[in-house]
């Protein structure tokens, strides 16, 4: 990418990056506001040593605007000369360390709140796309951006913005007092200015596509280790130990690799840099001695100058190398304002249709859906009744569960529509839609907090009899009195501590508090012994009472209790039939049961 380029899109993420900095604007200002305080204490540093050389040990009087400042008891003797130079080198020391105290801590509040609210602000956005972007990409991903891009923004705004601007103005202080002691040597100095800017301008290209390519490696980093250590049971049973810790060192050696010759490339960069400081340092002291030899400027002025040009160019070197530095934080905000602007498949309606509670009646008209080129389902044409419950058999893939998706808008048709009380359930706002369903699954989601928490996560309100009296509905309040803690009790990671029927049965009772009007029950008892799954059973037919529900199963005689059995292959519906003989007759036909799982299905 070209510079030209390059440079617009640098001020255009810096600008964004302010805007969405736009609530701590004030704390920014204030940052800087007070970093300027640093350039008249920078000032003062080698006065105190001007002061020893040229009046103290030399003749030469006070300089002028010092003169009211010190008391007459002080300038008349050289020795009150002398304790004021060395009291103010302590006086200097002070401010610039109170200084820095005060501006360390406002930095440090803004900074983390800022970053909060850009973490914030990427968490509600992840939660807010689709599926299936989630699908494509990985959890991984997303948690790099909100851990580690994060910050980027605050590194712009803040750390990129204000010392920017804190460098041009110490600059533009130091080259004015440096002129009006000897205009030769700082036009002299200056000449280092449009050396540095070139150099700065050739580096920078370089490090961004370098710096973007550390965040992919170590994003994929991350993703291998959280797919190892989410699913450890899986790499344990197997003893894949060795060989997932191998792709994992492999994966973020690359990162480390890629880290090194980016860091190689900065210290290049800042050799260079530092070299042309120090050609512009050896010309002005050797201008400046020549200045001191022949009467022009006297040797305390010389250090002087000498010491306002260190602060010069300390500036000038920190803006160059702050420059490139920065491009590692516009890769990240690059990722940022990249992942903020993905809009969800699955979009809100302009003036959506509010939806307190639906009666159940769907209507599935022409509706097809595809996962990039694989369709999943065509054509599918269906009629429920409210309160209808509904058994959904077929072979996995089949696209039994993809249609339950689109129940609850998770994915959108990209043909056809579904309709909900005959309305178009995309005309519903979102939240309502799915405020309809109770949803259980085959392998049942549980949070790592209590058993309580976990039953009413549907309605965080509700209160103690209630989530004991879905416990009771879902057979599982005797097995959570005799816990340690019982309600109480922490279920672990992803409910990890309980079994499988533990799981699905407090999952069920989660359905019962939630109380909605639509059940989608996602063969919820393909996982448990034949004791587990007829208390399953017995709950979910308390649970269906009155409610439309679709019940998928692997096995024909879990739908016995269901009013409509509908058969799917390929995506297509293949019968519609309330007896379970009709239905396994046209498995049989046209094979859309795995075997296995046939056999296992004869009532």
């Amino acid at each position: 990418m070209s510079s030209e380029r390059q440079a617009p899109a640098d001020l255009a993420l810096m600008r964004r990056a302010l805007v969405m900095a736009r609530p701590y604007w004030p704390h920014i200002v204030a940052t800087f506001l007070i970093t300027l305080v640093a350039t008249p204490i920078a000032l003062l540093q080698p006065l105190p040593l001007k002061i020893a050389v040229d009046s103290v040990i030399g003749d030469d009087a006070l300089p002028g605007f010092l003169e009211p400042w010190v008391p007459r008891a002080f300038s008349s003797s050289t020795l009150g000369l002398l304790v004021f130079s060395a009291a103010l080198v302590v006086l200097v020391e002070l401010l610039a360390r109170l200084h820095k105290l005060v501006t360390a801590v406002l930095q440090i509040y803004t900074s983390e709140r800022l970053v909060l609210d850009v973490r914030s602000q990427l968490f509600r956005h992840a939660e807010g796309l689709s599926l299936s972007y989630h699908d494509a990409r990985g959890s991984a991903d997303a948690l790099y951006r909100l851990q580690s891009d994060a910050p980027s923004i605050n590194a712009i705004a803040l750390g990129g913005v204000v010392p920017l601007i804190r460098s041009i103005v110490t600059s533009i202080a130091m080259l004015y007092v440096t002129a009006r002691i000897d205009l030769t040597l700082t036009l002299v100095a200056v000449t280092v200015f449009p050396v540095t800017l070139m150099v700065t301008l050739i580096a920078k290209r370089r490090f961004r596509s370098r710096w973007r390519g550390v965040k992919e490696i170590e994003s994929s980093a991350l993703a291998v280790a959280q797919e190892v250590l989410t699913s450890l049971r899986v790499v344990k049973a197997f003893g894949q130990e060795e060989r997932e810790r191998r792709r994992f060192e492999r994966v973020s050696q690359q990162g480390i690799g890629a880290r090194i010759r980016v860091h190689i490339a900065h210290s290049g960069f800042s050799i260079l840099a530092g070299l042309i400081r120090a050609g512009g340092t050896a010309a002005v002291l050797f201008l400046g001695v020549l200045h001191v030899l022949d009467g022009t400027l006297t040797l305390g002025s010389l250090l002087l100058v000498m010491s306002y040009l260190a602060q010069l160019y300390g500036p000038l070197l920190a803006l160059g190398q702050q420059f490139t530095a920065l491009q590692r934080s516009f890769a990240s905000a690059e990722r940022v304002f990249e992942f903020l602007d993905r809009e969800p498949d699955v979009q809100e309606a302009p003036n959506p249709r509010r939806l307190e509670r639906a009666r159940g009646a769907f209507v599935f008209d022409g509706v097809s859906f595809s996962y990039g080129e694989e369709t999943v389902l065509d054509g599918f044409e269906l009629s429920v009744p409210a309160g209808a419950r509904v058994g959904v058999a077929g072979r996995t893939g089949a696209g039994k569960t993809t249609l339950m998706n689109l129940l609850a808008r998770f994915y959108d048709p990209t043909s056809g529509r579904i309709l909900l009380d005959d309305v178009d359930i995309r005309e519903f706002k979102v939240s309502d839609l799915r405020g309809q369903f109770g949803i259980v699954l085959q392998e049942p989601v549980l949070f790592s907090t209590t058993v309580a928490e976990n039953i009413a996560y549907g309605c965080p309100t509700a209160s103690r009899s209630e989530i004991v009296g879905a416990a009771r509905a879902a057979n599982v309040h005797d097995f959570l009195e005799g816990l340690p803690n019982g309600y109480e009790t922490e279920v672990g990671e992803r409910g990890m501590r309980m079994s499988g029927g533990e799981r699905q049965r407090i999952a069920l009772a989660r359905a019962f508090l939630r109380d909605a009007p639509i059940l989608i029950l996602d063969e919820p008892t393909s996982s448990v012994d034949i004791e587990t799954e007829s208390s399953i059973m017995e709950a979910m037919q308390r649970l269906m009472r009155g409610r439309t529900t679709f019940l998928i199963a692997h096995r024909l005689q879990t739908l016995e209790a269901c009013d409509l059995l509908l058969v799917m292959d390929g995506g297509r519906l293949i019968s519609v039939t309330t007896k379970v003989e009709e239905a396994l007759g046209a498995v049989q036909q046209a094979g859309a049961l795995d075997a296995a799982t046939e056999a296992d299905g004869q009532p």
